[in-house]
């Protein structure tokens, strides 16, 4: 039967002596929970971890490009295509990919996530060269002005290709690099950070009729297995995101499973990327019908994530979620170093 051992996140500003620090970040922890199939979770004190898996949750993260996993990172959505579910059409163009990108970075966004193929449920696939149109001029025309990472949101090698040629620094793939081979060669040739998501089926037919046996722990042996696999590439670990992969092939229970206990993803030695800002499980619980009524809630995910250390949230509404992050560590600390 395998173990798994899922950190307990603290962020009290009393911090009892001994306390670990959850990867090298923001969360302090004394105890972790320890999950296997068909057992109940039993709360253990963190001494009794194993050396290696104590040593994946405590090791402090590694810089992606110029941005640190010591501090809560905000990235910025900008989708360039005609059909995605939040915002489709609004930012497609070099122009006005640029303008939004700025509004972004000047609302907190420290890092930029490009796409061109929409990955909402029932979205087909969009040819590479379409792909390519819509995202290479957009990312060669914010590197050119703002000094911001971007970040590539696609499955396919020749879109990652251009997009990084333009310049984009981290290749941020939905599927975890299952869809096209040819992807994860390209980031080993290029040496780039990456992102591995996990996903139930493609976003066409991903909400069809999802299931898992327990999906957290589900989801973590597929992140494993995609890390182990990147790192034996040559990849280095910390150079890994993981993400959940909220609203993906996942019903409401899965998603909330997977919130409740994000926190397990630090045993994979990586930084944690969530996902959620403006998805329909938020709309559902919060009586948002439109996506553009749900940044209060996606707010609320967000900061959830963050206090369970997770250290990059994808947002819409990055004003906002800087806002509320800004306040959370006023009051979790009692301390404003601010002007």
């Amino acid at each position: 039967m395998t173990d798994y051992f899922r950190a307990l996140p603290q962020t009290d500003a009393a911090r009892p002596e001994g306390a670990l620090v959850l990867a090298g970040g923001w969360c302090w922890f004394t105890h972790v929970e320890h999950l296997r199939r068909g057992a109940p979770p039993e709360v253990i004190s963190a001494r009794d971890v194993p050396e290696d898996v104590l040593a994946a949750m405590t090791a402090t993260r590694s810089k992606l490009g110029r941005v640190r996993m010591d501090r809560p990172q905000i990235m910025g959505i900008l989708n360039v295509t005609p059909d995605s579910f939040s915002d489709g059409g609004a930012h497609v163009g070099p122009a006005r990919g640029l303008a939004h990108a700025r509004v972004m970075v000047d609302a907190g966004a420290s890092l930029i996530d490009v796409g061109g193929e929409s990955t909402r449920p029932g979205a087909m696939e969009v040819p590479p060269e379409a792909e390519i149109a819509r995202t290479a001029p957009v990312i060669a025309a914010i590197s050119n002005v703002l000094q911001v990472p971007i970040s590539i949101d696609t499955r396919k090698a020749v879109v990652a290709r251009a997009a990084l040629d333009e310049g984009a620094f981290l290749v941020n793939d939905v599927s975890g690099f299952t869809f096209d081979p040819a992807l994860k060669t390209l980031c080993v040739e290029r040496a780039v950070p990456i992102c591995v998501m996990h996903a139930q089926g493609d976003p066409e037919t991903m909400q069809g009729d999802p299931r898992y046996d327990d999906v957290l722990l589900d989801v973590y042996d597929f992140l494993a297995a995609q890390v182990s696999m990147l790192t034996g590439l040559g990849i280095p670990r910390d150079q890994i995101l993981v993400d959940p992969g909220i609203g993906f092939g996942k019903r409401i229970e899965h998603n909330l499973a997977l919130l409740a206990r994000l926190s397990l993803f630090h045993s994979l030695g990586c930084p944690i990327l969530l996902g959620a800002s403006r998805k329909g499980f938020i709309g559902k619980i919060g009586n948002a019908p439109e996506a553009d009524q749900r940044g209060p809630g996606s707010v609320a995910v967000a900061l959830e994530g963050f206090a369970q250390g997770a250290q990059v949230v994808r947002v819409h509404d990055v004003a906002e979620t800087r806002q509320a992050l800004q306040l959370w560590q006023a009051v979790t600390t009692g301390e404003y170093h601010g002007a």
